[in-house]
């Protein structure tokens, strides 16, 4: 059988729209400096991508920067700030702020001063959605981004961060959405590329895609495509709760990202459970994929309240449109075939 894709949350496939703007984007000999008529073909090239993202963003009359990845982005928003953040934040957010705010066992951060706060729109881990403040410094769009029907300029933060291979989009791609005449000091400095924000020659390529695949995404979020995949979703819930084994839904009960589900099993290791799943033909997750390779329970987690044990026993199941009733169906009925194993042994 084929393999089953379930870790959307760390990438999602490349859509063909993205695909074949990028390849588009390759014939484009010019650099967007450049003056002379390449250049002016390159720089128009640019110009209409930044405006699809900032549309599909809702983001009409913000700057958007174009950066390696919301990694880079992070950096760039947050770095001198002194801002604060829960350590449900992604590691490239909280590695800039000091991880002091309180989160309640539902998810939930609580910010009692959001003009200092970084704040994330969903978790990757869980899934769970955050009501942002208004007036929070720096939200994390990353995971909401193509997933969640939401607009920059209704949110109230400052800035945010969103990276394209999040939705579809090609890697190594991203942006920081400001504010107009938010002013930031730049952390690469050179030739004044991004309106002196980020210096360095534009990945027109990767700009190409992520504007293809941002216009791709919020098609899909307008026809409905996301609530499908809530479904499926909760399809898969259902088929793992109905296996009795004492699991732990997280965030069951808070507003969740549509295609996410994070379950603790007891007695099994998340790690154990990534590499069982990847023998059996499918591909999950213990966590942020940024994290991999690091064996650590889930910040995340241990937040919400969760105990070292209970947090390292957790994985990340993550859907995307495409997959289908039979196929959650069919990693339930594996996932439940090794966890009745390794219960057996213990008792």
């Amino acid at each position: 059988m084929s393999r089953i894709y379930l870790d959307w949350n760390a990438t999602a496939p490349l859509r063909a729209e993205a695909k074949a703007a990028m390849l588009a984007a390759m014939e484009v000999v010019g650099n967007p400096s450049s003056v002379h008529a390449e250049g002016r073909a390159a720089k128009a090239l640019r110009e209409r991508a930044r405006g699809q993202i900032a549309a599909a963003l809702g983001a009409e009359g913000a700057d958007i920067v174009f950066t390696s990845g919301a990694t880079e982005a992070a950096a760039l928003a947050c770095a001198g700030r002194g801002l604060v953040c829960a350590e449900v934040e992604h590691d490239a957010v909280s590695a800039w702020c000091d991880t002091t705010l309180q989160v309640e066992p539902s998810g939930r951060v609580i910010v009692p001063d959001p003009g200092r706060a970084a704040v994330q729109l969903a978790n990757s881990e869980t899934g769970i959605v955050q009501d942002l403040p208004e007036g929070v410094v720096v939200s994390d769009l990353t995971q909401g981004f193509g997933k969640l029907p939401f607009a920059f300029n209704w949110l109230g933060c400052q800035m945010g961060l969103v990276s394209a291979h999040k939705l579809g989009g090609p890697k190594g791609i991203g942006a920081l959405v400001l504010r107009q005449g938010l002013e930031i000091a730049p952390q690469m400095r050179g030739g004044g590329q991004e309106m002196g924000r980020r210096a360095g020659t534009e990945n027109l390529i990767g700009i190409a895609g992520f504007a293809a695949a941002a216009e791709a995404a919020m098609r899909d979020l307008a026809n409905g495509v996301w609530e499908e995949v809530a479904e499926i979703r909760n399809i898969l819930d259902s088929a793992l709760s109905a296996l009795n084994f004492e699991t732990i839904s997280v965030g069951n009960d808070a507003r969740r990202l549509p295609n996410t589900l994070c379950l603790i099993a007891p007695g099994w290791k998340g790690e154990t459970q990534v590499m069982a799943m990847d023998l059996a033909g499918f591909a999950i997750s213990a966590g942020s994929a940024c994290s991999s390779g690091k064996v650590r329970a889930s910040r995340t987690l241990k937040a919400m309240g969760f105990d070292e044990t209970r947090a390292g026993q957790a994985i990340r199941l993550s859907i995307g449109p495409g997959v289908t009733r039979e196929e959650v169906l069919r990693f339930a009925e594996a996932w439940g075939r090794d966890y009745a194993r390794i219960r057996s042994r213990k008792t």
